[in-house]
């Protein structure tokens, strides 16, 4: 059963998206859920490879610029879209992955909502390498905000759900989950399913067999209308065959959708969706829910 009561919001180097801020509020809003904010300071290891030659400040000062900083944030007044949501802040050192995953666990939370990059080359692969560490070692849902640097900002809401199945056991737990989203935000729901390729490769080129196309998309309309039954939805359903981070984009376009759900078991480094991992999150152009 989806049950969201605490949403954790990591802010790493106090450098987190707007629109992510958005989104966890609207969530928030929609369970009745508080959020608990978290801005992780990382050691000095990490900072000094933002640090250029001929660069005048040291790490520890640059490390004590970053503690400062991260303080003054938090004693900001929180944006609007805040108001009337029960809010706690709290600030930590050390390796961000680490006190995200742990502080998940210790506080309870039903989801984390966290960005994938930040400003600059360094704190963009910084933020990149924590978010797949916490998607590999969190046991609660992730939310990844879209792989957008300047994406223009807007009211968000959750009006189509586009749920991606691989058609594994942790299928129906995704679908299920999926749909009780969609049901929270009155939304449309729409399962998608990548095959793999039905290209041949010979003299001449490459060429679809018709007789093996029929058969991976007729092995897949069976599984998927017999997951639909075992998780009691009716949801419309997309099969395609191919590149699955750009077709998963492609069916989200199609349906409009605001959301991309994806399985994700917890331990292993790919997300269990075709065994394209991060790939799905780093090209998605909406949000990703790691279920």
């Amino acid at each position: 059963m989806l049950s969201i009561q605490r949403i954790l919001v990591p802010v790493v180097l106090t450098d987190t998206s707007r629109h992510v801020m958005h989104q966890a509020a609207w969530l928030a809003r929609r369970f009745h859920a508080e959020i608990i904010l978290l801005h992780v300071v990382p050691p000095l290891s990490y900072l000094t490879g933002a640090l250029e030659s001929g660069d005048e400040i040291t790490a520890r000062d640059l490390h004590a610029h970053a503690v400062q900083q991260a303080q003054e944030d938090l004693d900001q007044p929180l944006p609007p879209e805040f108001g009337g949501i029960v809010v706690t802040r709290e600030l930590l050192r050390g390796e961000p992955a680490n006190e995200i995953v742990k502080t998940a666990r210790d506080r309870n939370a039903d989801l984390i909502v966290m960005s994938t990059h930040g400003h600059g080359a360094f704190y963009h692969l910084l933020l990149e390498s924590e978010t797949q560490r916490v998607l590999r070692e969190s046991h609660c849902p992730v939310w990844t905000g879209a792989h957008l640097e300047d994406a223009p900002a807007r009211e968000f809401s959750i009006r189509s759900v586009l749920c991606s199945v691989d058609l594994t056991p942790h299928s129906n737990h995704t679908a299920s989950l999926a749909a009780e989203l969609a049901a929270a935000g009155d939304a449309r729901l729409t399962l998608v399913h990548i095959t793999t390729g039905v290209e041949v490769w010979g003299p001449g080129g490459s060429h679809v067999d018709p007789a093996w196309k029929e058969m991976i998309v007729g092995n897949a309309i069976k599984e998927i209308a017999q997951l639909q039954r075992d998780v009691g939805t009716h949801a419309e359903v997309i099969i395609d065959s191919g590149n699955v981070p750009k077709l998963l984009n492609r069916a989200a376009e199609q349906t409009k959708a605001d959301v991309l759900i994806v399985g994700r078991i917890p331990g292993r480094s790919h997300l269990g969706d075709n065994g394209e991992g991060y790939g799905i999150i780093r090209e998605s152009r909406i949000p990703v829910l790691s279920l």
